[in-house]
């Protein structure tokens, strides 16, 4: 396997460090709001990377951060009148029914900043120790010019790097205006008695604890949006390696913004749409994921109610295919279906090897249902293909998760009217075969008519 390392700004050979075993760190989300499908866009490219390796035969342990102390969080809950973790968990909850909703594979811990603040705490203190931090006013700083190879992830010059986002630079009067907070006065009444005195963390500091803490001081991946290279990134890497002497991370993988007419999605803004916006609109979520999974993840998508339909479309056709396999009841099989599906399999699991190239092994499924299509009108698939063909759609689904397969079960009444509807077909009744069709059709249930017989799918009316 091969993935672009955005540190090193090259594909390279996907060495693990512990062989067989993945340590992967997945960006999460700050809990002061609903997540938008921007920020949806870098949690399934996540899923999607540990998917693959999972499917690739690795064990992997990954960790995905909840932010809910910063700026945002402190000053959400001051406006509702609520204490920070109340304020924090209904968007806590949300968001893990918006992740089940687009079948995003939990990870192994889920860790919330606030949870954490004693290994900050400690983290913080070795820092101080080893010179690399300082403190001024009650704050405690991480001195930049003391880490020489701060900027490489970002690939930046010293000299021409700027106070970061989400550093409160004039809060306080540091050293050098580039240095970055890792510990806070109080604010607004938010604040932890520790050693380091009453305060709170700065942002960056609570990745490097809580990655370190499941994973260990030197882990395989981390991931993130390219927004998270610089500052955030880049910090985590100075004080982590600063604290431990060790190498941080050995991939780092971002990936591209999601777009809407061109420009960024954000809430900053305005152009953004949360899933339940999306959903509220009918759209299937089936169809969300696969278009923010089928895009590249170092390219931009551009977000259109247009692709949107499209790929609603594409999964439809998809899951289709999927359930007409099992109606294969007749028909001679083929000795290429085996061969066929061996191929898809080798482009399938060859293009997400290649930095996770969905489109190449996208490519490979589609050509092995053009195939199978060509076959059943030639006559020549049977249900033994059928089943090969539907066990490997499942297998790849751990990939992909878009297959639709619950389905509800037909009454013995809508049976009895499917055997109906076949007979006025023979018959040649075709006004009586549609006006049956549309009864199903009003029912949710549509039939389609296939060389094996008739077929039945659900549809939302």
């Amino acid at each position: 396997m091969k993935f672009y390392n955005t540190l090193t700004r090259k594909k390279e050979e996907f060495k693990p460090i512990r062989e067989g075993d993945i340590g992967l760190y997945t960006c999460g989300p700050t809990v002061y709001d609903l997540a938008h499908i921007g920020n949806f866009r870098a949690y399934i490219f996540e899923d999607l990377l540990h998917r693959c390796l999972e499917y690739s035969g690795y064990r992997v342990t990954r960790v995905m951060n909840i932010t809910d102390v910063d700026d945002k969080t402190i000053a959400g809950s001051e406006k509702q009148g609520v204490s920070l973790r109340e304020y924090t968990d209904g968007y806590l909850k949300a968001f893990l029914e918006d992740m089940e909703t687009l079948r995003l594979k939990k990870p192994d811990y889920l860790p919330r900043a606030t949870d954490h603040i004693p290994e900050m705490v400690a983290l913080v203190k070795k820092l101080l120790e080893k010179g690399y931090a300082y403190e001024k006013d009650g704050a405690v700083y991480f001195s930049i010019s003391k880490f020489p190879a701060y900027g490489n992830l970002a690939g930046i010059d010293l000299s021409g790097i700027r106070p970061g986002a989400r550093v409160d630079v004039d809060e306080y009067e540091k050293e050098d205006a580039r240095d970055f907070a890792l510990w806070k006065e109080e604010k607004k009444g938010v604040f932890w008695e520790t050693e380091l005195g009453r305060g709170r963390p700065g942002w960056h500091i609570e990745c490097s604890a809580m990655s370190m803490k499941y994973l260990g001081e030197s882990f395989d991946i981390h991931t993130g949006g390219v927004d998270n290279i610089f500052p955030h990134h880049e910090n985590e890497i100075a004080q982590s390696e600063a604290a431990t002497d060790k190498k941080f991370v050995n991939y780092w993988m971002h990936c591209a913004h999601l777009l809407v007419n061109g420009e960024k999605m954000s809430k900053s803004k305005g152009n953004f749409y949360t899933l339940r916006d999306i959903l509220n609109k009918g759209y299937n979520p089936v169809a969300v994921r696969y278009l923010l999974l089928s895009t590249h993840y170092r390219d931009p998508l551009n977000f259109t109610e247009k692709a949107l339909r499209q790929a609603e479309n594409t999964v439809s056709n998809y899951n289709a295919f999927y359930q007409s396999l099992d109606f294969c009841k007749s028909g001679i099989g083929s000795k290429d279906t085996g061969a066929e599906i061996q191929k898809a399999r080798s482009d399938f699991a060859g293009g997400l090897a290649d930095d996770l190239n969905i489109s190449a092994a996208l490519a490979g499924i589609f050509n092995l249902i053009k195939a199978m299509n060509i076959a059943v009108s030639e006559g020549a698939f049977g249900p033994e293909d059928a089943v090969k063909v539907k066990d490997f759609l499942e297998e790849i689904d751990s990939v992909l998760a878009i297959l639709e397969k619950e389905e509800t079960e037909l009454s013995e009444g809508q049976q009895n009217l499917i055997k109906q509807r076949e007979q006025t077909r023979k018959e040649k009744n075709f006004g009586k075969s549609d006006e049956i069709r549309e009864i199903f059709r009003s029912q949710g249930i549509l039939l389609e008519d296939t060389p094996y017989g008739t077929r039945w799918k659900t549809i939302r009316k």
